[in-house]
């Protein structure tokens, strides 16, 4: 069986690691990288495919089956629907777009073109995200009451020193990091359609946040309080806690969130279970039932790759779709102007 041939745009980290990932494929192999920087001439050499420096000129000479798109933010709607009228089928890395408008046009012209579009938001990809999804379906938990999360990490100072324009708006944890965890969120929870939140830079003093406390309200009633903040020297992170990521010191111990129903909590990732036996027995009083829930860890990113191959090869739909992006992409910036604003940021969902 013929592979399915992919070509990576983008030669960044998040590129380089898609191209590894299709090296190491069943199904899926890398045809081509296309980056104009003098870097990528090694990355490609390395993975002995040929180089082109625009998306034009890789559809000029060697069209592929499909592509990635690890481009600059701004970049992603413009090639995406560069791609999309070339009827290349494309996972578009997050965020979907810089702007909710440009996501709207991307949307639009996806939905009426029927295009095949995959948003790479990878955890959703994730063993752990499905099996913490299952156990909330599976009403194990009863009534979903509330969710209590956070993304608390240090990021050292050579990371604003080598990209100064993180330190300035338009970055922030907000926009750069909240967006993963607005896409776990909906994916647990359900749908968001209200938000307000506290922003500080008291620690850093940059002029963006680097502390956030977010309130959220789900479509369902559920309520959820997030802590989001890359000063803190606090573990409590997907990257920290999931062990999915070989680059982060990990820890088994700690969660990032902490899912609540009427009947039982479910820590997650260390899937640590805690029910009452029977309804009648559910009182402050009374013990849990103590469990964990059995899973496999396998690397998101690999899982996400073959999804696209089949995504590709007309076998499967989009997981994440480019009006599943655009909802992450709202709802981040709407957290962004509540913590602005001061005020609840509320929508219709």
């Amino acid at each position: 069986m013929s592979k399915t041939r992919i070509a990576v745009a983008g030669a960044g980290l998040i590129g380089q690691a898609h191209i590894r990932v299709l090296q190491a494929s069943a199904r899926c192999a890398l045809s081509a990288v296309v980056d104009p920087s003098p870097a990528a001439a090694a990355v490609a050499a390395q993975a002995g495919v040929p180089l082109f420096a625009s998306l034009g000129a890789l559809l000029d000479s060697d069209r592929p089956d499909g592509v990635v798109l690890a481009t600059p933010n701004p970049l992603h709607v413009p090639q995406a629907l560069q791609c999309i009228a070339a009827g290349l089928p494309i996972l578009l890395e997050k965020p979907v777009a810089t702007t909710v408008a440009a996501g709207q046009t991307l949307v639009d012209a996806t939905e009426r073109s029927g295009a095949r579009v995959l948003i790479g938001h990878h955890r959703a990809h994730s063993p752990i995200m499905a099996k913490a999804r299952q156990v909330v379906r599976s009403g194990q938990l009863g009534s979903l009451v509330a969710v209590m999360g956070s993304a608390t990490f240090f990021k050292p100072d050579h990371y604003f020193d080598d990209s100064p324009w993180r330190r300035e708006v338009g970055a922030g944890p907000i926009l750069l990091n909240l967006i993963h965890e607005v896409h776990n969120l909906r994916m647990l929870c359900g749908e968001i359609n209200a938000v307000q939140a506290f922003a500080s830079n008291a620690i850093r003093g940059f002029a963006v946040e680097d502390t956030v406390a977010i309130n959220l309200r789900f479509a369902n009633g559920a309520l959820g309080s997030f802590m989001l903040s890359d000063t803190a020297a606090c573990p409590r992170s997907w990257e920290q806690t999931s062990r999915e990521n070989q680059a982060y010191a990990s820890y088994e111990d700690e969660d990032c969130y902490v899912l609540a129903g009427t009947r039982g909590s479910l820590s997650v990732p260390t899937m640590r279970l805690k029910t009452y036996p029977r309804d009648e027995d559910r009182s402050w009083w009374k013990p849990f039932e103590v469990g964990t829930v059995g899973l496999v860890r396998e690397d998101p990113l690999m899982h996400q790759m073959e999804h696209f191959g089949a995504v590709v090869r007309g076998e499967a739909s989009p997981l994440v779709s480019a009006r599943d992006g655009l909802h992450n992409l709202k709802v981040t910036q709407a957290i962004a102007e509540a913590a602005a604003s001061g005020r609840v940021v509320e929508w219709h969902t």
